[in-house]
């Protein structure tokens, strides 16, 4: 008798991805079987478009290399090295809990276990619920969340009083956009759409940014400062400002703070001086400051690639001080965004439960130092459980951070979809649920909008959401604390459970039947027309004493990079080229850098050099080359072209180091070193040289 097929149907989701779109999702459903994800159309900032990587998130779920069932590891650690038996939730849960219980009970205690995660899912039950719950009940090291953007969110906090800024659904409007250190066509999608609507309009959208990216090739302008100097141009653009007399001396007098102090320190930041330290010349600074200050709304999109060195706070302060400075406040379509996170007011301490450590204060573990951690730390990390990550990927200074994964005393758990790099040092793996499968809450970074992903399908296989993997664990290891055990739907509703006024009408019946609510703010939302910032003084501030009590300078100032030819002159003796790796538009990271389909259209590691660099090292096109510095080296094929500016080169990322033809990424060459604010990973302040290789022998070519 043949089966009758039932009727597709439509569930609402949300993309969970490391992006600032967090786009609403209708997924098709036929049968138990998810056959198509798109855009949604009613919603106003995804707008029926996804990017290619979600269009293809089917391929992610039904992938044929897709980890099922929890495994434990038989033989030694690293790629090609030992085996995996399959074992059940039951005895890979045991194994986990009888290892973490007796590292509870040695004298080391339960701070030699240690959680790492980061941002691989962005729903917050399953990037920041019952996983908090769990490690602050243990004991466990607490984890410093630092790899993408901890700088660029205390230097606009110091500025602005947190992650806000102008609504990006009104930069159509803008008359100037300004995107600064970011590549929206690969990581903003539809803010970038937005700007080409208001380039249709007549606007100007300048691109500041080493590399000439995409957005960069389709802006009406590109200025390619040296990595690292963002924060002297903004500084130098407020010279030529407030010495022309361009600024909003009402603005300023009623919403900001510490206009005498900026202008008194910003006289040493003139265009002429500036241009040889961030290689855009003078006139160019200054008429960019000029168009800026006469030309309303003018919009700058901030991103944190340019928060990746070690002046990347500086740098985010600096530049969120202009729009304050030139009433760009006063119009919806102006202003500054690095971020919409603090535009939320959710109830995080209810999610997350800091109380269950009972006035414990363990030691404080940062994800950008892991491998010195794993290394050094005293007592050890006995114990690591990863999930939401991959370590050995994304981590700076791979030698030392797959020294210590390697360590065989140490007992790795690895919560994945797939084997990733970090599970080839995995000793216990368990399976995780892709977005399809569970359900979440989502916030934005980049819109106004909390959503609901519902799950459209069972989870495959054996596979769980880490929020029933953390309940599992905590009765596997005989614990009794209630907050635990609470289910998904209550961990939801006591988030959404908060008396802040922009969270008012936002429940989970709401979120149920619509997919997404927008929060409690205007349709045409001028946030800080009147001031108003969620500073100390309610003002944007120039001179902070936020800042002076952090023991950082309280004007904004210019901290250069540890590594460039302005500020270590010997080392770029030996290292003359600065290396800057930001995302490929297919991989996102790590995370989709294993599906056929991207691998396929990348094929390999890719190394940008401008021929002015690449002819002296006698580099041609399609050339196998090295990229090297005392931490190690990783190799790309070349092309020789203008896309870098000379003395920089750009290894577009991530790739993971077992899909590369000779096992490393551009890690090998990045330093554990912190930023100036909010123990931030510098990745893009890194000194190399480059030179011709033999071809290796997996090139994909």
């Amino acid at each position: 008798m043949s089966v009758v097929a039932s009727e597709p149907r439509i569930v609402k989701g949300a993309c969970p991805h490391d992006c600032p779109d967090t786009c609403a999702l209708e997924i098709t459903v036929q049968d138990g079987v998810a056959t198509k994800v798109a855009g949604a159309k009613a919603h106003a900032w995804t707008d029926g478009a996804i990017c290619t990587k979600v269009s293809r998130y089917l391929d992610r779920t039904y992938a044929k290399d897709r980890v099922l069932y929890p495994h434990r590891r038989v033989g030694g650690k690293g790629p090609g090295k030992g085996s995996w038996q399959r074992v059940s939730w039951d005895e890979a849960l045991g194994e986990i809990a009888e290892r973490f219980n007796a590292i509870r009970a040695s004298a080391d205690g339960p701070e030699a276990i240690c959680p790492y995660s980061y941002a691989g899912t962005m729903g917050l039950l399953n990037f920041a619920g019952m996983d908090r719950r769990f490690f602050f009940h243990l004991g466990a090291s607490l984890l410093e969340r630092t790899l993408c953007s901890s700088a660029g969110k205390v230097g606009v906090k110091i500025t602005l009083g947190g992650g806000v800024g102008m609504d990006p659904e009104r930069v159509e409007d803008s008359r100037l956009v300004i995107i600064w250190g970011s590549n929206p066509i690969t990581s903003n999608l539809h803010y970038w759409s937005r700007v080409q609507e208001a380039k249709r309009k007549g606007a100007r959208v300048v691109v500041i940014d080493p590399y000439r990216s995409l957005t960069a090739e389709k802006g009406t302008d590109h200025l390619p400062v040296i990595p690292g100097t963002d924060a002297a141009l903004a500084l130098a653009m407020m010279h030529v400002i407030i010495g022309e007399g361009l600024h909003d001396t009402d603005y300023i007098a009623r919403h900001t703070v510490g206009f005498d102090q900026l202008a008194e320190r910003v006289r040493d930041y003139s265009p002429a001086h500036v241009a040889g330290i961030c290689g855009i010349p003078a006139e160019t600074i200054a008429q960019l400051a000029r168009d800026y200050a006469r030309t309303q709304p003018a919009a700058i999109r901030v991103n944190y690639g340019l928060q990746r060195h070690f002046g990347g706070g500086a740098a985010v302060r600096a530049i969120t001080c202009l729009p304050a400075l030139v009433g760009a406040w006063r119009n919806p379509a102006g202003g500054v965004l690095l971020s919409t996170g603090d535009f939320y007011g959710m109830n995080t301490p209810a999610l997350e439960r800091p109380d269950l450590l009972a006035g414990r204060k363990p030691r404080t573990i940062n994800t950008s130092s892991i491998g010195d951690a794993l290394l050094e730390a005293d007592p050890p990390i006995r114990a690591l459980y990863v999930y939401n990550s991959n370590p050995v990927c994304v981590a700076p200074d791979s030698e030392k951070v797959v020294r210590g994964f390697s360590r065989p005393d140490l007992f790795t758990v690895v919560n994945d979809v797939f084997y990733t790099d970090t599970a080839d040092y995995a000793d216990v793996f368990l399976p995780a649920t892709t977005q399809l499968e569970c359900l979440d809450l989502h916030k934005s970074y980049g819109h106004l909008y909390v959503l609901l992903n519902q799950p459209a399908i069972a989870p495959q296989g054996e596979a769980l959401p880490n929020s029933e993997v953390f309940r599992r664990l905590a009765k596997a290891m005989g614990l009794t604390e209630p907050a635990l055990f609470e289910d998904d739907e209550t961990l939801i509703r006591q988030t959404l459970n908060s008396t802040h006024p922009r969270m008012q009408g936002i429940t989970f019946e709401g979120l149920k039947e619509h997919g997404w609510q927008r929060l409690n703010v205007p349709e045409i939302y001028t946030p800080f027309a009147e001031g108003g910032f969620p500073t100390p003084s309610g003002k944007c501030e120039f001179y902070s004493e936020t800042a002076k009590g952090m023991g950082l300078d309280p004007l904004p100032t210019f901290t250069p990079p540890i590594e460039s030819a302005y500020s270590a002159p010997e080392r770029a003796k030996t290292y003359p080229l600065a290396v800057i790796s930001p995302p490929q538009r297919h991989l996102l990271n790590s995370t989709f850098a294993n599906l056929p389909l991207f691998l396929d259209a990348e094929k390999e590691p890719h190394l940008d050099i401008h021929p002015a660099d690449a002819s002296p090292r006698g580099i041609a096109e399609g050339d196998w080359v090295t990229i090297f510095n005392d931490r190690g080296r990783f190799g790309a094929r070349a092309r020789v072209n203008d896309k870098a500016r000379p003395g920089c080169v750009v290894a577009v990322s991530l790739w993971w180091r077992k899909l590369t033809p000779d096992g490393t990424n551009a890690n090998q060459v990045t330093s554990q070193r912190l930023a100036d604010m909010g123990n931030a990973a510098t990745f893009y302040d890194v000194l190399v040289d480059v030179a011709k290789a033999a071809e290796p022998a997996g090139a994909r070519v």
